[in-house]
């Protein structure tokens, strides 16, 4: 089988102005690139998943504006930063959950107002760097997520995870999924346990499909069974990624997550939030402040059947994210080290 994660997530192509992406939306069955050179091309593959995952979308999200900068030709600031602004908040309306998103884009944006008094060419240099370095850091955001994370698991545990947190939702490691890959090089024979996460079925067709091909011992199970596994005692943590993180500490996840951490605290398991920096909004006071984005109800009706498996008048809630309360969350594990309650107090702690 073709190892999945020998491919980048996300890459720039100077050559060609393009963002080459791994389309996720064909996993596992097919590996499929796509090549993004619009701000259509790129707004729609942030906004129908072929791109995911906060860092995989901040990545994208640099790496295209600054293709999408390249192309305007001007000579004039002022010209030049209007349709900047123009481009980036389009792009930024793809997904409004994923503070990765807006904050990317802010920062490339920093870069340009920083750098005004140079030529046009030499600032669209000055984007090009920035962004190589946000994929650079995300990498090195990701392992440290995963040396920490290590510190908190044993040899032999089982560990559930909830949707798709690993390589392919950033640029190497992945976040939820770092100190299963650094354990996995080292030994620790660690049992996984991955939720199938309807309705897009991310931790079907992308988690097991990464952890299978490195080699991981995973089973995959349907949501509900979570309840199931935890009171056998299979599972002695659970590690999630999370799109945002407010200033108390709730997180908003795939939708689903908040469930996993309710039973998790009924079992006495711990359940553990891995979390760049970058994910964690102080502008954003609690979880109720989180804009939640609700999708087409023909995810849940049809995407995944021959036929229509709903009645043609039901009608669909169907919120790509849930929001798991600060009081269910054992640590929020970062790049700079782990937080614990009171989050309030705890992330700013490491975070400063």
């Amino acid at each position: 089988m073709l190892n999945i994660l020998d491919n980048e997530t996300v890459a720039l192509d100077e050559n060609d102005n393009s963002v080459i992406i791994i389309d996720q939306t064909k996993l596992p069955n097919d590996i499929i690139f796509l090549k993004l050179s619009t701000a259509k091309e790129i707004w729609e593959a942030i906004y129908r998943l072929s791109v995911r995952g906060a860092p995989a979308i901040g990545v994208t999200a640099a790496f295209g504006i600054y293709i999408l900068a390249k192309a305007i030709n001007t000579d004039n600031f002022h010209d030049f930063h209007a349709e900047f602004i123009k481009q980036k908040d389009y792009l930024n309306s793809s997904r409004p959950t994923a503070v990765n998103l807006s904050w990317a884009l802010a920062r490339m944006e920093n870069v340009l107002n920083n750098n005004k008094e140079l030529p046009i060419l030499a600032i669209k240099e000055a984007l090009r760097l920035e962004a190589h370095k946000i994929k650079a850091e995300d990498i090195e955001v990701c392992r440290l997520i995963g040396e920490h994370g290590l510190t908190l698991l044993k040899h032999g545990d089982g560990i559930l995870t909830h949707c798709n947190a690993g390589q392919l939702a950033a640029c190497k490691y992945g976040t939820a999924t770092a100190p299963i890959y650094l354990g996995q090089e080292r030994g620790y024979r660690f049992r996984v346990f991955a939720d199938e996460t309807r309705p897009l079925l991310q931790g079907a067709r992308l988690t097991a499909y990464e952890l299978v091909s490195k080699g991981v011992d995973v089973t995959l199970i349907c949501d509900n069974m979570s309840a199931a596994v935890m009171q056998k005692g299979l599972v002695q943590a659970v590690l999630v990624g999370c799109d945002r993180v407010a200033a108390n500490g709730d997180a908003a996840n795939k939708i689903g997550t908040a469930v996993v951490a309710a039973v998790a605290r009924h079992y006495g398991v711990p359940f553990y939030v891995c979390a760049p920096a970058s994910t964690i909004d102080f502008s954003t006071k609690s979880g109720e402040d989180i804009p939640i984005e609700e999708r087409l109800p023909s995810e849940i009706t049809e995407m995944w059947y021959q036929k229509r498996m709903a009645p043609p008048d039901v009608k669909v809630f169907n919120p790509s994210f849930d929001v798991t309360g600060h009081e269910l969350i054992t640590a929020i594990i970062t790049e700079h080290g782990i937080a614990k309650p009171p989050f309030t107090d705890s992330l700013r702690k490491i975070l400063t």
